[in-house]
């Protein structure tokens, strides 16, 4: 009797267990790839390819999450071998892009032998746009996380902003996107 009914509680959890409806977004990495600088990664199944942009390898559309009326965006530069400037002032520039800020939360971890530094800042972000980066509107309540990766040709830049809501929920998919980075 014991093992029938450990049988049906393994049963049940194995049934039963995958049907719990995922409302913070997948960390699951699907078929879209990137490259560039000598870097690959993988897209979160969820994100989509928007069309090509200026000054961006690529930018995926992240889904709003229900409440925002906006989805997010992650935009993915590299500017050439030794361009791109220093750690700090691409930094200091994406804290500026927000108002008013605390500081910047500010880490790094390794992945596949790179030191890669990793920033979340949240503000009203000031949307900036075009060759100037002119202010397309602000932006209350709004995101930013940003990873640079020092590839083997050159950084590269991966920026995600958008409200607070759709960010927080898919702050795992950019974290498992910045995990699965490879030379």
């Amino acid at each position: 009797m014991k093992r029938f009914v450990a049988f049906a509680v393994l049963a049940g959890l194995l049934v039963f267990g995958g049907c719990k409806k995922d409302t913070t977004g997948s960390a699951a990495i699907g078929d879209l790839k990137g490259s560039v600088a000598g870097l690959t990664w993988g897209v979160p199944a969820r994100w989509t390819q928007a069309p090509d942009r200026p000054m961006r390898i690529a930018t995926y559309v992240v889904p709003a999450t229900e409440g925002d009326t906006e989805g997010a965006e992650c935009s993915v530069s590299y500017f050439g071998p030794d361009q791109g400037g220093v750690v700090d002032a691409n930094i200091d520039r994406w804290v500026g892009q927000f108002e008013p800020v605390d500081r910047p939360h500010k880490s790094t971890k390794t992945v596949s032998g790179m030191d890669i530094t990793l920033v979340k800042i949240a503000g009203t972000y000031l949307s900036p746009s075009g060759p100037m980066m002119q202010s397309m509107g602000r932006k209350e309540g709004f995101q930013l996380l940003g990873a640079i990766v020092p590839g083997p040709e050159g950084a590269v830049f991966f920026k995600m902003t958008g409200p607070a809501k759709t960010m927080a929920a898919a702050e795992a998919e950019f974290d498992a996107m910045i995990g699965s980075l490879g030379k």
